[in-house]
């Protein structure tokens, strides 16, 4: 081995190793309990002795280079090999520790969610998970979150995505409330219904139109960005809003109009940044949610019951 050819120190190496996939330098101390300035002069220091640039700085994130990039994997082979070395002085096996972000719909993160979570603090004890409800689109680029579950196939080439099933939504109202108004025989009789829209009600309206039901924004007597308060709304009979499917399993008091008709389609897509797919922790907990998701679909495909438990 030419020993003079390695021109660089392992601490070094892993503070830039541990930047990479954290995504930040404040991360990346925290995992490696150092301090942030530690970290940056380790980084710094790297980029001088090999005279190369890693990272792009910016005002919040590290975005490695083409050149970090390509360093990137033979320096996780150096990782893996270390871990391994200290594993075996050890006699330990390896854990799995860190924090994993999750974002997902409110609706998803209330009904379904606390299932998997489970079953991830059970096989994954060492792992933080912090979840972010938002129905808008969390940038997985800027590592607003580590895994999200999306109903959109992720059309940016630093992210990948799971196909993990799919559903359809429909559209609900309360029992109690099409007793008060009279059971709609077509879809055109809902003009004399009050809905409920989704952030702004205008968007939807042509959606109706197609469906055959002649809307305008009259019909919307309320309206909320949030997908809980809409479910609530609809079940205290306040008007009808589109939901999916695994809400007439959770919830006997509402009901499907016409569910042959009225029906659109909503894949389930598992999303992470490409380079975060490679850390231990993450890749652990994508697999165990794609698990549970598989499981949720097969509860889907049951004719709904009086609020069983999907998992």
């Amino acid at each position: 081995m030419n020993w003079q050819a390695v021109n660089f120190d392992w601490n070094q190496v892993r503070a830039f190793l541990a930047t990479a996939e954290e995504g930040s330098l404040s991360a990346a101390a925290r995992a490696l309990r150092q301090t942030q300035p530690t970290l940056s002069r380790q980084v710094s220091a790297l980029e001088q002795d090999l005279g190369v640039t890693l990272f792009e700085r910016g005002h919040r994130s590290m975005d490695l280079t083409e050149t970090g990039l390509d360093l990137l994997e033979h320096v996780r082979a150096m990782g893996e090999a270390a871990a391994r070395v200290s594993l075996t002085a050890s006699g330990r096996s390896q854990t799995i520790e860190g924090q994993v972000t999750i974002t997902c719909t409110n609706v998803f993160a209330c009904h379904h969610l606390p299932k998997i979570l489970t079953r991830v603090r059970a096989e994954a004890p060492g792992v933080e998970i912090e979840v972010v409800p938002a129905n808008e689109v969390r940038d997985l680029k800027r590592r607003e979150a580590d895994i999200a579950i999306r109903h959109g196939r992720p059309d940016h080439a630093d992210l990948i995505g799971k196909l993990v099933g799919g559903t359809t939504a429909h559209l609900y109202a309360s029992k109690a409330y099409l007793q008060r108004i009279g059971r709609p025989k077509t879809p055109a009789d809902l003009v004399n219904a009050d809905f409920i829209g989704f952030e702004d009600p205008t968007e939807q309206i042509p959606h109706f139109h197609a469906l055959g039901i002649p809307l305008t924004r009259e019909h919307f007597k309320i309206n909320t960005a949030s997908g809980m308060v809409i479910l609530t709304l609809v079940r205290e009979g306040l008007g009808l809003s589109i939901g999916t499917k695994d809400l007439a399993h959770l919830y006997p008091d509402l009901e499907i109009l016409f569910p042959e008709l009225l029906a659109i389609d909503v894949p389930a897509w598992l999303v992470t940044h490409r380079e975060l797919r490679t850390s231990r922790r993450i890749r652990v907990v994508f697999d165990l949610i794609a698990e549970s998701m598989a499981e949720l679909n097969g509860w889907l495909q049951q004719p709904p019951a009086d609020n069983k438990d999907p998992h």
